[in-house]
């Protein structure tokens, strides 16, 4: 979707929209949410017809919310879907406590860095949810990681506008360049660490 059509469905349906697709993504929905909240927040500071305090604090409101629901569908059926299905793809019982280690051992800065990174952010949630991190720790670090993302970009684009809109396309690249980067390293460094994680998550889970 190009800049043009989020500038007219901001222009066309305001907070809504922007809103929606905040929620939406924070439970694991695909949609564009970033580029929608800088959309309109170059909107706001071109035409003053929305507030950036409004689509900053609403924005982290409704990415919180959005987690939240991710968690409790990684929690509800995630978690059922592995356990039947996991070693069907290679994930059989120790590789899943590996899993629910990790996000017991590192679950809060998986949860709050995973929303700045393109194409992962919008499960985190679910991740969460999935590997059983305990609820209350991802409370605080997905509210934490949803109002420093929305403030992020809700100020960005307000303050640099069509700046920011510019660079948009091409930082994007760049940031799944690196999302993938970073899923590559991260594997290869499971892979080679994994007989020590593994028996650490043994002897914690077993």
């Amino acid at each position: 979707m190009t800049v043009a059509h989020l500038s007219t469905l901001v222009a066309d349906y305001g907070y809504l929209v922007v809103f929606a697709a905040l929620l939406l993504a924070g439970a694991g929905v695909p949609v564009p949410a970033g580029e929608i909240l800088i959309a309109a927040a170059v909107y706001a500071a071109h035409t003053h017809r929305l507030s950036i305090v409004v689509l900053a604090l609403g924005g982290a409101g409704m990415a919180t919310l959005g987690g939240m629901a991710g968690y409790g569908l990684g929690r509800l059926a995630g978690a059922a879907a592995l356990a039947r299905y996991g070693s069907v793809i290679g994930l059989g019982p120790a590789r899943l406590r590996l899993g629910r280690y990790l996000f017991l051992a590192h679950g809060g800065k998986i949860v709050f860095f995973l929303r700045f990174i393109a194409l992962l952010g919008p499960f985190g949630g679910v991740l969460a949810g999935t590997n059983r991190m305990p609820a209350p720790r991802f409370m605080v670090f997905n509210a934490l990681g949803a109002t420093a993302w929305a403030a992020a970009l809700a100020v960005g684009g307000y303050v640099f506008g069509a700046f920011f809109q510019a660079v948009g396309r091409p930082v994007g690249v760049a940031a799944v360049a690196f999302a993938l980067a970073l899923v590559v390293g991260a594997l290869v460094y499971v892979h080679r660490q994994e007989s020590a994680l593994q028996a650490k998550a043994d002897a914690m889970l077993l």
